[in-house]
C-alpha cells in the first residue's frame, strides 16, 4: 500500500510540516484540526460550540475530498483546553454523529491562544 497525500481547499491549510490527512488503502488519517476558518485562516470568534462546529466542519471537507462523511470516522481524539467545556462541545458532537458514533478519547491540553478545542479523526472506506 502506498500512502496519498489529501488536500482540499475547504479546509484550512497546513500550518507546519504535516499534511490534513493522509490516505493509506482503506484508512484515511485527518491530522488534527483546530477551529480555523479556511477561507481567512484565523480562528472562528465565539466559544467551545462555535470552535467545535468549525472543527467538525473541518473534519468533514477533508473527508468528503476522498469521497467520505463523518459516518465513516471509527476514532476521534478530541483535545479541549478546559474539560469544564466538556457539556457543551459534547451537546454539538452529537449532532454530527448521531447514530453508530466513533470510538473517541477526550483530554485536556495544553492548546494555541485562542483555540479551545483540536479533534482529530481515523475514517475508513
Amino acid at each position: 500500500m502506498t500512502k496519498k497525500v489529501v488536500f482540499t481547499k475547504n479546509a484550512p491549510e497546513p500550518v507546519g510540516p504535516y499534511s490534513q490527512a493522509i490516505l493509506n488503502g482503506e484508512s484515511v488519517f485527518v491530522s488534527g484540526q483546530i477551529p480555523l476558518n479556511p477561507k481567512t485562516s484565523n480562528v472562528v470568534e465565539g466559544g467551545i460550540k462555535e470552535q467545535t462546529v468549525q472543527v467538525l466542519e473541518n473534519i468533514k471537507h477533508v473527508l468528503e475530498s476522498v469521497d467520505l462523511t463523518l459516518d465513516d470516522v471509527v476514532k476521534t481524539s478530541v483535545f479541549l483546553a478546559d474539560l469544564g467545556d466538556f457539556q457543551a462541545f459534547n451537546t454539538v458532537y452529537a449532532t454530527y454523529f448521531v447514530q453508530n458514533p466513533p470510538a473517541r478519547t477526550t483530554v485536556q491540553a495544553g492548546l494555541m491562544t485562542g483555540v479551545l478545542i483540536e479533534i482529530d479523526a481515523i475514517a475508513k472506506k
